[in-house]
């Protein structure tokens, strides 16, 4: 499910769960420092600029873990996101040639218990 804010409209997408049954959260926010419209992911968005935020400022990952792609449809550089605060790009990548996160996906972890 992704839930907008800042904006009248709502973006759908499915809701999603773990590989070890539990569920994910993230809210994405256009500015830094959690500022700016944001909006809720439950499930993978393969464009977050295109309806959504018009950039990624900043993240908080309240339940995951996340993988976050530098282009759009999962593709170019990944970053794992685990639970936790993400105020400014450079808190999710060491890398000097992106600064740019527009999709995102649950990352689901299967092992043995």
């Amino acid at each position: 499910m992704a839930e907008q804010h800042g904006a009248p409209e709502q973006a759908a997408a499915g809701k999603s769960h773990g590989g070890l049954g539990g569920s994910y959260k993230v809210i994405v926010y256009e500015l830094e420092n959690f500022q700016g419209k944001h909006c809720e992911l439950s499930a993978e968005c393969p464009s977050l600029t295109d309806s959504l935020l018009e950039k990624v400022g900043s993240i908080q990952v309240e339940s995951g873990p996340w993988l976050g792609f530098e282009s759009r449809a999962f593709r170019g550089e990944q970053f794992v996101l685990e639970k936790g605060d993400y105020p400014r790009w450079d808190a999710w990548s060491n890398s000097r040639n992106s600064d740019s996160l527009l999709s995102l996906r649950p990352l689901n972890i299967v092992g043995w218990l």
